[in-house]
């Protein structure tokens, strides 16, 4: 730009002539393989007006006690729904924090479909709100502590500041009035404006560098996920506590939040690798995104479900062998009847077939094995998540537990969840370039090679 148009020159950002050079050295970055012929803003709306319907449909039949369901069942399939989205997107950003902190060169063709699935973490957040205001109302059918039929409860008494504070529960509760969760609800405002800065900020970042091409766009973004990740990592934990340790206050284990993280890291991966399969079969990203990158995501995969198992274990043997009552209820309830089976499931599903399956290279790098493992990964995260919360509905009633029928509304509700989700990333992916042209760690990417 000549000094006479009176605009200073920003010595940061690229020049024309660099980007024709970038293209030559690198055709992979031609407009017509990163970027999708048409976009599919209208089938991802479509896909999450579907979702709403099957949200709003699930409910109601839920209200309406259709099949054997209950309202309590409906609000608990739906918070399952939104759990498990919310833990995909937070692994999601999890990840763009990691690769920025340490510099991971080979990851500049693949972060932005992990940016993309970050997105959505403020919507997700948003959609658990429901769950958290229904319970306050209601009070307390799905999060016990909430109704004040418990507030005598000498472990809730205990508990009672870290949900309640600056407030009290009564000390000696007759099951009326209704005290406000203060602490709780300042905690679950303070995660979503953290998590919502942390995506905005990642993602302003990102898309800047693709229109600029300033480099020092990646050492902001370095910086930002040097505290970030730390943020990151109490938040995330603690919502987990809030969220879905404290359905059954009486349950406490040190190692939830981490456990809660591993299922979150495994899923997020897997999304992103279903995803950037689907771009490679709809003839996109090809020499940008190859096998070599299949291959570093399929080990991604494989280190989380053996870390999941791990933390799982070790959680399991920890409170087995301290034998805890408080601790235990939460293991003897889900050893009866159809949670028992679910348990064994996940025992296989979430470890021993992803083990065994992605122990070799073989299946990392077969685009046709690695997609139906993402589809599983993603699946068998779902029902982690069930596992979790679907028992408590009947933890406090005599009944042992649901009839086959009901869990068609379960199944309808979740299913709507993921749609909404499914809608907005299809959409989301459409919209702009598949990855991060402009990252200066392109050339590294681009020529990636795995030598383990």
């Amino acid at each position: 730009m000549s000094h006479s148009s009176g605009i200073a020159h920003d010595p940061t950002a690229a020049h024309p002539d660099e980007g024709v050079a970038q293209l030559r050295a690198f055709p992979q970055l031609r407009a017509d393989n990163i970027h999708l012929d048409r976009p599919k803003t209208g089938l991802g709306r479509g896909i999450m007006v579907a979702g709403v319907i099957g949200i709003v449909a699930g409910l109601i039949a839920a209200y309406a006690k259709l099949g054997g369901a209950t309202w309590v069942q409906g609000i608990a399939a739906y918070h399952i729904g939104t759990m498990s989205v919310l833990a995909i997107c937070l692994g999601a950003l999890f990840f763009v924090l990691l690769f920025h902190l340490v510099n991971a060169g080979w990851t500049a063709t693949v972060r932005r479909q992990f940016e993309n699935v970050m997105c959505f973490l403020p919507y997700a957040f948003l959609l658990v709100l429901p769950t958290l205001l229904v319970e306050m109302r209601a009070p307390g059918n799905l999060f016990h502590w909430m109704n004040p039929a418990t507030h005598s409860d000498v472990l809730l008494q205990e508990k009672g500041s870290f949900f309640f504070f600056p407030l009290s529960i009564e000390s000696h509760g007759d099951g009326h009035g209704f005290v406000f969760p203060a602490f709780f609800a300042i905690r679950a405002i303070l995660y979503g404006v953290v998590w919502t800065y942390l995506t905005r900020r990642m993602w302003k970042l990102s898309i800047e560098q693709d229109r600029t091409g300033n480099r020092w766009l990646t050492a902001k973004a370095r910086f930002t996920a040097a505290w970030g990740i730390l943020i990151f990592a109490l938040t995330t934990a603690f919502a987990a506590f809030d969220w879905l340790m404290s359905l059954d206050f009486r349950f406490f284990s040190t190692m939830w939040g981490i456990y809660f993280f591993a299922g979150a890291a495994f899923s997020s991966v897997a999304l992103v690798s279903l995803i950037l399969l689907r771009l490679k079969a709809a003839g996109k990203l090809v020499g940008a995104v190859t096998e070599e990158h299949f291959h570093d995501l399929g080990k991604l995969m494989f280190a989380f479900t053996v870390f999941w198992t791990y933390i799982a274990f070790s959680q399991y043997f920890l409170i087995w062998y301290a034998n805890i009552p408080e601790e235990t209820s939460f293991f003897i309830y889900r050893k009866q009847g159809v949670w028992n089976a679910i348990g064994i499931f996940l025992i296989f599903g979430h470890f021993v077939a992803p083990f065994l399956i992605l122990m070799s290279r073989i299946p990392k790098k077969h685009p046709t094995i690695l997609s139906v493992m993402t589809v599983w990964a993603v699946f068998v995260h779902v029902v982690d998540i069930f596992w979790i919360v679907r028992p408590m509905v009947y933890a406090s009633s005599e009944d042992g537990g649901p009839g086959a029928a009901s869990f068609i509304t379960d199944i309808i509700i979740i299913l709507g969840v993921l749609a909404l989700f499914a809608g907005y990333i299809i959409s989301k992916v459409s919209s702009g370039p598949l990855l991060a042209r402009n990252d200066p760690r392109m050339a590294e990417a681009l020529e990636h090679r795995n030598y383990v």
